[in-house]
């Protein structure tokens, strides 16, 4: 997405604010090159191509997990109490005129999926921020200062850059993955699972090669001679070549059967694709692409999965160990970064109780509180997320 009018404005001729303390540790970091750029390690267009573009298991486990995690909806507390209506949520819900809370979600989860890493950007307006726009990570890299820490962003299109220094009040809110070997950048799953992801498109190209191919495995025509000839005059190896091509060759000739004349043989070469176990090959590939990404196979329909019983079962799991900490980490730092911005005692949370994939928890929980007649009523309203009756607080 091309950024906001605003950060066009912005170009990098502020000044770089006072050095503060950090950690002793981060000197190490910086030692080797202090003040430099340091680019995204990774081939950003490769992942996408490749992966999100072009593999169906990768794709639809991005699309799954953006989709479900950006439905979830927003809730706003001050103190303990929730509140209904606030700016806050009005700027979560509308964030730029472009697009929906929901589809800006949407991207920035996608991006972290893709990338590993993913970019907000907040345009103010006086001391109030008005917007938020997702950022692509590819155009996007993180300057470092003399204390080894991100100094500021870079954020170049068209030949144009655009700094946002993260002194004072950050404008770029950076989301990423754990990087065991990386101190600035996130590693995302579609990398971890770059090679099931090779895997599996070489034996889509595979499939292709062979539909092309008549349906069969390669081979080679053997010609032992008639007559006492050696071998096929030039214009007997052209017909035969130019035959092979327009009546042989393409899946609307696939189990057509081969007519030799005298001295011809065929001859298979390789193995079949039974005797290879081709297909479980690929399948072994997706439940790897799946397991990278954190999705159930059964959800992707790959079949041989046998880990859940039922459906049911392997959706509360998707929910339970991918969505829901991922949306805690974005909950989280969306405070980190904007709850100072609109008020002391502000916190966001999330609405588990519109999933309906957790239903039966839920149901499961109620009924437990229930018949623990040592809780009072307003400790079982508090184990469910519920505040106090107004009476029970007087």
């Amino acid at each position: 997405m091309i950024p906001s009018r605003s950060l066009w404005q912005r170009l990098s001729t502020r000044a770089r604010p006072a050095e503060r303390k950090a950690s002793r540790t981060a000197a190490l970091i910086a030692f080797s090159s202090p003040g430099q750029p340091v680019w995204t390690p990774r081939d950003y267009h490769a992942l996408s191509r490749e992966g999100y573009e072009q593999n169906p298991v990768a794709f639809r486990a991005v699309r799954m997990i953006a989709e479900a995690a950006a439905s979830i909806p927003w809730l706003l507390y001050d103190g303990d109490m929730e509140v209904s209506e606030h700016a806050l949520l009005t700027l979560l819900q509308m964030p730029n005129p472009q697009e929906s809370g929901v589809s800006l979600m949407e991207a920035c989860y996608g991006h972290l999926q893709v990338a590993g890493n993913a970019y907000l950007e907040a345009v103010e307006a006086g001391n109030n921020v008005r917007e938020i726009y997702v950022l692509r990570p590819d155009r996007m890299k993180i300057v470092t200062g003399l204390n080894g820490w991100p100094d500021a962003y870079e954020y170049s299109v068209n030949g144009r850059t655009i700094r946002f220094d993260d002194g004072g009040v950050r404008p770029v809110l950076h989301l990423k993955a754990f990087h065991p070997t990386d101190d600035h950048y996130g590693l995302s799953p579609m990398e971890a699972a770059a090679r099931a992801i090779d895997v599996h498109n070489a034996a889509s190209g595979w499939n292709k090669a062979l539909l092309d191919n008549a349906a069969r495995p390669s081979g080679a025509l053997v010609y032992k001679g008639v007559n006492g000839d050696a071998s096929l005059t030039d214009g007997q190896f052209q017909r035969l070549k130019q035959e092979l091509v327009e009546n042989y060759a393409g899946s609307a000739n696939a189990g057509r059967p081969l007519l030799l004349e005298g001295g011809l043989e065929w001859q298979q070469m390789g193995l079949a694709p039974r005797d290879l176990d081709f297909n479980e090959a690929k399948n072994a590939a997706a439940r790897e692409i799946a397991l990278a990404f954190g999705v159930p196979p059964m959800l992707l329909g790959i079949p041989g999965d046998n880990t859940f019983s039922n459906y049911k079962e392997a959706n509360v799991t998707f929910w339970r160990q991918t969505i829901v900490p991922l949306v805690t980490k974005t909950c989280a730092a969306l405070n980190h970064w904007l709850g100072p911005r609109f008020g002391e005692g502000l916190r966001l949370g999330f609405d588990l109780d519109a999933v309906s994939a957790l239903n039966t928890e839920r149901e499961q929980l109620w009924a437990r509180l229930a018949g623990a007649g040592f809780l009072t009523h307003a400790e079982k309203r508090e184990a469910v997320g519920y505040a106090p009756k107004r009476q029970e607080q007087e």
